[in-house]
């Protein structure tokens, strides 16, 4: 059975994306079957085109992302979800909408990558940097036995991830 993750930020275009991005490419890499998904409660509309690079520079095909609202993780026909992980702090204090399943939730912060200071290189390596970072987690993720674990489990394994 596939285990469905949602990643949150508030705009979805940048942190959200990557994370996304970078857990549906270990998963398939580590062959687990893991599906991500990623959303914003205000999306921006837009991808951030620094993520889009970040993900080039490390082979990833961004073919396809979007940025979207997490309404479309809440309706009819929407699937269901069994891990929220918000990176953004500001999306971390937002109220959530009600998630069918009631998956477990967990905050994996970053800094905004586009607000790095610098010049345009300077911001490119803040991309690669938090792409990097999400892509170790991600790995250590799907490391667990998903399928084996209680949400009581897996939220204090996700917590040990985070204080990581």
């Amino acid at each position: 059975m596939t285990t469905n993750i949602l990643i949150l930020c508030t705009h979805n275009s940048a942190r959200s994306v990557l994370g996304e991005a970078m857990l549906n490419h270990w998963a398939q890499v580590l062959g687990r079957p893991v599906r991500a998904y990623s959303a914003g409660s205000a999306p921006s509309g837009r991808i951030h085109p620094l993520a889009l690079e970040a993900l080039g520079r490390a082979g990833i095909d961004a073919q396809g992302h979007r940025s979207k609202s997490w309404d479309e993780f809440v309706g009819p026909g929407a699937p269901e979800m069994r891990i929220v992980i918000t990176v953004c702090d500001s999306a971390a204090a937002e109220a959530c909408p009600y998630w069918p399943g009631s998956p477990v939730k967990v905050h994996w912060g970053y800094p905004d990558p586009s607000n790095a200071p610098g010049n345009d290189e300077d911001k490119a390596r803040a991309f690669d940097i938090t792409r990097q970072a999400l892509g170790y987690r991600m790995i250590q993720l799907l490391q667990l036995p998903l399928d084996a674990m209680s949400n009581a489990e897996l939220q204090r394994a996700l917590e040990r991830i985070s204080n990581s």
